[in-house]
């Protein structure tokens, strides 16, 4: 047998050439899953696979192509553009024969794809000359066209949990050829899993490093894990993995009002290559979530520099993340708006009681509502004085339910007031 080549990095060592081999993902590749239909039938529609770095999405779409013996075309987003995609549609019509299926196109991270490059795919996939494949670590919702999403499925992947990296591990230290050479002892897992963060790509690359910094028996423990990555973090952050830990360092300083601390990590995300539509997002998110209510001029902010990064991108694009990011991390927080909802949906989730709608608060369009007593009784708020007065709005049984608590800061205190005035003792705000 021939000796692996070390210069190949374990996690393309490791990757699965059957279905069988693949870790994850029960819900697609699991007896039931999906993709185990699409083997069985050989009918695969358009998908895009969306999910975090590191869960297997490129393993996927290769799995499906060589099991079902069909052509496979790659292309990156981050390098090609209108041109590469019309030369490979080209090649795929070349090789397309009468009633034969058509071959896959793989596009890793399709969200970088603008607008003038999805459009160069439309009609090829809506002619079925090539069945695309697409890979994303966005929401493809927000990245993806609307007539190319609305011809493909969406399946997403979720990152690994900790059986799933005890599985990876164990097959690392057994099946590669390499590490089974040198021998692998495991003291700890706790640091390993931990910087993994879900990531198989980042588990193999972290035991790539630590292999590369000893010799002969590898040793595996948490502080060596530690050691190892503060020593490798150039390595370890190779190509800029989406940061997950640089972001969510951003997204707690910003939380924690350290306007400081968060300007370093947005320069850390900026300088290693991440995309800013990726952070102008994550600030809309922050500031509905984390500010909210305590200051609703937040989510403007947020909202214009996301557009403005739309408009204007890399590099000018840092100044208006920098001043949507000092201004979140300056401002007044509250997330009673993110608890309010979030407390609705658990309770709504797990009522089973059918709670109708009070009739007077229905629409009543036709006659036969109105005779049946659809909207009768109901108070137009602005026929009386300060534009409120009390009536019911809750369904029999929830009478003065509340789910919105307002948190101490101006803004709220102001509105505790308001509705405290309004409904008296109600609410008890």
């Amino acid at each position: 047998m021939m000796n692996t080549p070390t210069h190949i990095p374990l996690a393309e060592r490791l990757r699965p050439r059957t279905f069988d081999d693949y870790i994850g993902q029960h819900h697609l590749v699991g007896p039931q899953g999906v993709f185990r239909k699409f083997i069985e039938t050989g009918n695969v529609p358009s998908f895009i696979l969306w999910g975090p770095p590191g869960v297997g999405k490129t393993t996927l779409a290769k799995l499906v192509a060589t099991t079902l013996d069909r052509p496979f075309y790659t292309l990156s987003a981050i390098n090609s553009g209108v041109k590469e995609v019309r030369e490979v549609i080209d090649q795929a019509r070349k090789v397309q024969f009468f009633n034969t299926p058509a071959p896959f196109l793989f596009i890793d991270e399709i969200h970088r794809f603008n607008k003038s490059q999805q459009d160069s795919l439309l009609g090829a996939v809506e002619q079925g000359v090539v069945t695309l494949i697409g890979a994303t670590t966005e929401n493809p919702s927000f990245e993806v066209i609307s007539p190319l999403l609305s011809r493909c499925q969406v399946y997403i992947l979720k990152a690994m949990e900790e059986p799933d990296l005890q599985m990876l591990l164990d097959r690392a230290i057994t099946q590669d050829t390499i590490l089974k050479e040198r021998g692998v002892h495991v003291e700890e897992t706790a640091a390993l899993f931990r910087f993994s963060g879900g990531d198989a790509r980042k588990l193999l690359n972290i035991i790539d490093i630590i292999a590369g910094a000893t010799e002969g028996k590898i040793l595996i423990n948490d502080q060596i894990v530690t050691d190892a990555l503060q020593q490798n973090i150039a390595l370890y952050d190779k190509n800029g993995e989406q940061h997950y830990d640089v972001i969510s360092a951003f997204i707690k300083s910003i939380r924690g009002s350290d306007p400081n601390a968060a300007i370093y990590y947005l320069a850390r995300m900026l300088a290693g290559g991440e995309d800013p539509k990726f952070i102008a997002r994550r600030l809309v998110i922050l500031a509905s979530e984390d500010i909210g209510l305590a200051n609703p001029n937040a989510l403007l902010l947020a909202n214009a520099c996301f557009d403005t990064v739309h408009k204007i991108g890399m590099p000018e694009g840092r100044i208006p993340l920098a001043e949507a990011t000092i201004y979140l991390a300056s401002s007044p927080k509250s997330n009673s708006a993110y608890r309010a909802i979030g407390d609705a949906l658990a309770f709504v989730e797990r009522d089973t009681t059918d709670r109708p709608v009070p009739l007077h608060i229905r629409n009543a369009p036709t006659s036969l509502m109105k005779k049946i007593g659809y909207g009768k009784d109901y108070k137009y708020a602005h026929d009386f004085e300060g534009n409120f007065t009390e009536q019911e709005f809750m369904p029999t049984g929830l009478e003065g339910h509340k789910f919105y608590e307002p948190q101490i800061n101006t803004q709220e205190n102001t509105m505790a007031q308001r509705l405290k005035n309004w409904w008296k003792a109600k609410y008890k705000y």
